[in-house]
């Protein structure tokens, strides 16, 4: 994959498809991936930690996978909460033609595969959930959580999580909520950045997942992670 990257538009190296098993919603299952996308051998650790400690979607109404990749948690969404349209969003249009392809595999009806300019500007999502791709530094990340963020229905939750390597990812980057830069630069919106919890994925690599949740006033609530045991609890920040 010389000279792409996962978040590119348009992946030039030649389609390459693979077959893989990865338990989704809680059943193993077959699905497509292929090069030129983020982990196409497997769910990657910090998906993997997002989809073990989230809460339950909501049952219906509009949820978002932001830089859904081949489709792990787009799908879960998907399947957890068949009356619900679930919007997998990302730039890359194979990683969008994959999880489309998955969707089919799964006799799932209820996703949308789109460019992130295509989701209607009028939609407002139940729930978020994220592993956002932090290759693109942290000025576009924030930028992110700035576009995205605000489009949360009053009272819905965003999950968001982030792998560092501890090699790779200084902590000079800024992005490791509880983050002072964070909460200021989403001071001017009704989406209150409410806490989070690391877990350790292997000796040198932690996840973090950030809970966001849009309030109608200035009270900030104390969450807890759904597997207290692994994550304990969540901090405002």
């Amino acid at each position: 994959m010389a000279n792409e990257h996962y978040f590119s538009s348009s992946p030039e190296s030649d389609l390459k498809l693979r077959t893989i098993h990865a338990t989704i919603a809680g059943v193993e299952r077959e699905l497509v991936t292929s090069n030129g996308i983020f982990s196409p051998e497997r769910i990657d650790a910090g998906t993997q930690v997002l989809l073990s400690n989230v809460p339950a979607p909501p049952p219906g109404g509009n949820l978002l996978d932001l830089g859904c990749g081949w489709g792990p948690m787009a799908l879960t969404l998907a399947l957890e909460s068949p009356h619900a349209t679930v919007w997998a969003v990302d730039v890359n249009e194979r990683a969008l033609d994959l999880v489309r392809a998955n969707a089919e595999k799964l006799s799932i009806l209820n996703v949308n595969a789109v460019l992130p300019a295509d989701v209607p500007e009028d939609i407002k999502f139940m729930s978020i959930w994220s592993n956002p791709p932090i290759r693109v530094g942290k000025n576009e990340l924030h930028n992110i959580l700035l576009n995205w963020l605000p489009r949360l229905e009053l009272d819905a939750d965003a999950w968001l999580v982030v792998q560092r390597t501890s090699d790779r990812i200084p902590s000079s980057v800024g992005w490791k909520p509880p983050s002072p830069t964070i909460s200021a630069s989403l001071a001017p919106l009704p989406t209150r950045a409410t806490g989070c919890c690391e877990h350790a994925t292997t000796r040198s690599t932690r996840s973090t997942l950030a809970l966001f949740r849009a309030e109608s006033s200035d009270h900030v609530e104390h969450h807890n992670c759904s597997s207290p045991a692994v994550c304990g609890s969540l901090s405002e920040f």
